[in-house]
């Protein structure tokens, strides 16, 4: 989403306008390279995080690490990826063999998938104009695309997610791990729950995605900030169109069948990743990371309590 941009029923992907790449997955991609450069990757490691970003970011992202407002945000970002591949690993060692990323953007895992020799493969879905830019990136910083890397461009304006990834080779009859990272924000609540239907027609579903909680949760002193950057992303074309109430969201995953859902809130997220890193950050509402699970038969070692759970118990 870049400049005009259109929001439709279905259309969730982050849209490229002028051959201009999101404002949003490139500050991600920024703050997931910062990450390595300046905290030595502790939460989080990504080899490429740094090599696959355009001249212009890479050159600001010094005066981006210098801005201490945005590091509980670039913590949040490498803790969330970090979930999302350890429940990838989870997934691989109970069978798992198929991964599709929403609205990748810069993300890397699919260059550096360690799983490839088992045979997994990871599907991106993203617009088309989006996929040549990183595919440009991708060349630029002297990558290859391994053959398990599947590129799955989508127009919904013509076809459907289910058609999309068909067409190349995604097995709908097989279970899927869905990786939805940084998304659920801009999109409509029809969209999101449409999604969630499609991952719940699979014999079984396993995601992790993000969300945020409406502006009234924050404290008065915290709003405030919290309203500026929503409206600087408004600015840039990109608003945010849905924030949810924890209990709201667990609603829309159980009427899509996901009965196992593990929602994380900032304080739990720091207390299980951050670490050292998370000192002098206050936390309270915000961004959530959720993982949750929709199966038919049960597979060793992935099933959670049929509940929503904070951290993991020992």
């Amino acid at each position: 989403m870049f400049g005009h941009f259109r929001v439709s029923e279905h259309l969730w992907l982050v849209v490229m306008r002028d051959g201009q790449p999101s404002q949003t997955a490139r500050r991600a991609a920024a703050y997931r390279a910062i990450h390595q450069t300046w905290e030595d990757g502790a939460i989080f490691k990504d080899q490429f995080a740094l090599r696959i970003l355009d001249q212009e970011t890479a050159a600001a992202l010094n005066e981006i690490a210098a801005d201490d407002s945005v590091r509980p945000m670039r913590l949040f970002i490498a803790a969330r990826s970090r979930l999302s591949e350890d429940a990838i690993a989870n997934c691989v060692a109970s069978g798992v063999r198929q991964v599709v990323v929403l609205g990748a953007g810069l993300d890397t895992f699919s260059l550096r998938n360690p799983y490839a020799a088992l045979g997994v493969r990871v599907f991106e879905v993203d617009h088309p104009a989006t996929q040549v830019w990183k595919r440009d990136r991708i060349g630029a910083a002297g990558l290859s695309e391994p053959p398990s890397l599947v590129f799955a461009p989508i127009d919904f304006e013509r076809e459907s997610l289910a058609d999309s990834l068909s067409r190349v080779g995604f097995n709908i009859d097989a279970p899927a791990f869905f990786q939805w990272l940084g998304v659920v924000p801009y999109l409509t609540i029809g969209a999101i729950s449409s999604t969630f239907k499609f991952m719940a027609e699979l014999p079984q579903a396993f995601v992790v995605f993000d969300y945020a909680e409406p502006f009234q949760n924050y404290p008065a002193e915290r709003r405030a900030s919290i309203m500026a950057t929503a409206e600087g992303a408004a600015a840039r074309g990109e608003p945010w169109l849905s924030l949810f109430e924890p209990a709201e969201l667990h609603e829309l995953l159980r009427g899509a069948g996901f009965g196992a859902i593990e929602d994380l809130g900032a304080s739990e997220i720091a207390e299980r990743y951050y670490g050292a890193l998370g000192r002098g950050i206050s936390f309270g509402p915000g961004p959530h990371i959720v993982r949750a699970v929709r199966e038919e038969r049960p597979m060793s070692g992935l099933a959670l309590d049929p509940v929503v759970v904070g951290p993991e118990r020992d």
